[in-house]
């Protein structure tokens, strides 16, 4: 069996998806992440927290290169990052991967940036691209997250109809939206 090569964690998560403009969206999705590495709950991530959540992502990536990016974000005598540590950490990966994007483009509006934000948060559900969410694929991504909903579809599935206004068993754009802003009040 051959082995799968691994490349360099900055080019795997050089992802739009990882960018999202709307501070308080930002602030809420890098909050649950935060929470869903910190797997000890002692509110510090270590470089081995990091290492098994991105495997479960998919994303392989060496220890040796994790420890030596993140090692200048965790203070002295801390066993990890510190939440704020690692919203300094994700800015920094942030700049280094889109920061010269946005010079090159011209300016858009604050609602055309949400809209885009929104648009590439709703392709990480939608695996299959045909433009909806199933309850199939939320448990999929929720179970990649390491969510406990993910072993229940009846939870999964009241998930979906909690927001499908047009109740036909999926969230459109549309729905997923409304649903977003909601959040972001």
């Amino acid at each position: 069996m051959e082995t799968p090569t691994k490349r360099p964690l900055l080019k795997t998560i050089s992802s739009k998806s990882f960018r999202l403009r709307s501070p308080s969206l930002n602030s809420v999705r890098l909050r649950r992440i935060f929470d869903l590495y910190d797997t000890n709950h002692d509110s510090f991530i270590t470089i081995d927290e990091i290492s098994r959540a991105l495997t479960l992502l998919g994303l392989d990536a060496d220890k040796s290169d994790l420890d030596s990016m993140i090692k200048s974000y965790i203070h002295p005598g801390n066993a990890g990052l510190t939440y704020n540590d690692f919203v300094s950490l994700h800015s920094s990966i942030n700049d280094l991967l889109f920061g010269l994007e946005d010079v090159q483009k011209p300016a858009a509006t604050k609602e055309e940036l949400e809209e885009s934000d929104l648009k590439e948060a709703f392709k990480v559900f939608d695996e299959n691209g045909d433009g909806f969410i199933s309850a199939k694929e939320l448990q999929m991504v929720l179970g990649k997250l390491g969510f406990t909903e993910a072993t229940e579809m009846e939870r999964v599935k009241m998930m979906i109809s909690s927001v499908d206004l047009n109740h036909d068993g999926k969230v459109d754009f549309s729905e997923f939206k409304d649903m977003m802003r909601v959040l972001d009040q």
